[in-house]
């Protein structure tokens, strides 16, 4: 099978699609970006082409009869196994990683008592491991790196053992994670989609005959089609860094712009908050950029700047929309500059603000500047498409909604669940288009 391959390597998070030949979506994925861009690239198009793999298997299995909540048990039950065994391969080179840093000698002084530690936090580690990926688990985060990070840094704070501090521990994990993240570990569907079918076996018995007969039967083939990467395509705040050669990489503008239009086809205007910069972009009919502006200076307003204000505050980026959607008032913040963005919210919250108003206020001032760069790009049009990860923040679509309506009146505002790919899919777009040109060339 042809497919094509769209890579955007962002501040925060890497993503990666994989198209059909018909410019249907396969496959998704998506990484933390990290110092090694050839890594963060290979593993978001390592999960495009895994998550590809899955929606094919669930295709064959509808197709040899399974219907409804029985193919979504089945399918859920092993990509579940699935997502646990890649969890488990990157433990163990964090394990590994960890006892080799605590073998240095500059650790020889504390040895007696760092190695038994270490060894109980990662012990600690492994015993949870079931519990998190358990048939009944939310699952808290996408990436390795934040499920590790929250084990490790739990067992290292209930340990107390003498002679060996948290921090040593936690550094010790720091350098670790790094080098788990620049690896390059096997956590191919090939490698990893048979131990879990034998898992799901294990853990329910009682549908042993159907996983090892339809989808046993199934698997063995989706492991074994060949897709053929026929085209691929950069792009994103990092897209110099890709492994690409200088004609498969694309502007994150142009990106933007046809991955709306892809999504929704009555696009207009488009407006993308990423990591580090903010785009107000509009398209014509087949979804080409007449013009766009963009906060080319510094990260203000963007998801660094959120960023920045959950760490000030001790919360997860994604508590800050939720908590931010519960308050009785919006206080006014003069800025959103990042550097000055933890001395407001400090006084704030000193004057006896609820730290739920300061949040909705900072989310409104965040989408202020945003609709400056749309006024200035050519206002806010029918239909108006809202993309990038800030799009899956709540607060910040409420006030983004608000704020149209009181500018431009009553908009058809598009926030499709696949936002923060939405520049891969342009870039895959692209990739598909310019494998049409060399044939036609040729």
């Amino acid at each position: 099978m042809r497919c094509f391959v769209g890579v955007d390597l962002g501040s925060t998070t890497t993503k990666a699609v994989v198209l059909d030949e018909e410019e249907r979506l396969l496959g998704r994925g998506i990484t933390n970006s990290r110092s090694n861009y050839d890594v963060a690239c290979a593993v978001a198009r390592s999960e495009a082409f895994i998550n590809a793999r899955f929606g094919l298997l669930a295709r064959r299995l509808e197709a040899h009869g399974l219907r409804g909540a029985a193919l979504v048990d089945l399918t859920a039950a092993l990509e579940r196994q699935f997502r646990r065994e890649q969890h488990e391969v990157q433990q163990r080179a964090l394990a590994a990683s960890a006892r080799e840093e605590a073998a240095r000698t500059k650790y020889a002084a504390i040895a007696a008592d760092l190695v038994p530690a270490l060894d109980a936090v990662l012990a600690g580690m492994d015993a949870e491991v079931p519990a998190l990926f358990a048939a009944e688990a939310a699952r808290r985060s996408d990436f390795f790196r934040d499920t590790a990070t929250s084990s490790f840094m739990r067992h290292a704070e209930s340990l107390g053992r003498a002679g060996v501090r948290f921090d040593t521990l936690m550094t010790l994990f720091d350098r670790s994670i790094i080098q788990v993240e620049n690896q390059a570990l096997d956590l191919s569907f090939s490698a990893n989609i048979f131990p879990a079918l034998d898992r799901a076996i294990a853990e329910d018995p009682a549908r042993g005959e159907a996983l090892r007969g339809a989808v046993g039967e199934a698997t063995r083939a989706v492991a074994a089609l060949a897709l053929e990467e026929a085209g691929a395509v950069g792009t994103g705040y990092g897209r110099s860094k890709l492994p690409f050669r200088k004609e498969q990489i694309r502007s994150e503008i142009l990106c933007h712009g046809l991955g709306a239009h892809w999504m929704f086809p009555r696009t207009a205007t488009v407006l993308d908050i990423g990591g580090q910069d903010t785009k107000a972009i509009q398209v014509d009919a087949e979804g080409i950029v007449t013009s766009f502006q963009m906060n080319d200076r510094c990260a203000a307003g963007c998801g660094r700047y959120l960023g920045y204000i959950a760490d000030e505050m001790n919360l997860g980026v994604h508590e800050l929309g939720p908590l931010a959607q519960q308050s009785s008032r919006t206080v006014r913040i003069s800025s959103t500059c990042t550097v000055f963005a933890g001395a407001e919210l400090r006084d704030r919250l000193t004057l006896g603000d609820r730290r739920e108003d300061v949040l909705a206020g900072l989310h409104r001032a965040m989408i202020l500047r945003a609709m400056s760069l749309l006024a200035r790009s050519g206002g806010v049009n029918d239909e108006f498409t809202f993309t990038g990860g800030v799009a899956r923040n709540p607060a910040a679509v409420d006030a983004l909604r608000e704020l149209v309506r009181e500018n431009y009146g009553e908009r058809t505002i598009n926030i499709s669940p696949d936002s923060i790919y939405t520049g891969a899919i342009g870039a895959a777009l692209f990739a598909r288009r310019d494998a049409d040109k060399a044939v036609t060339a040729a």
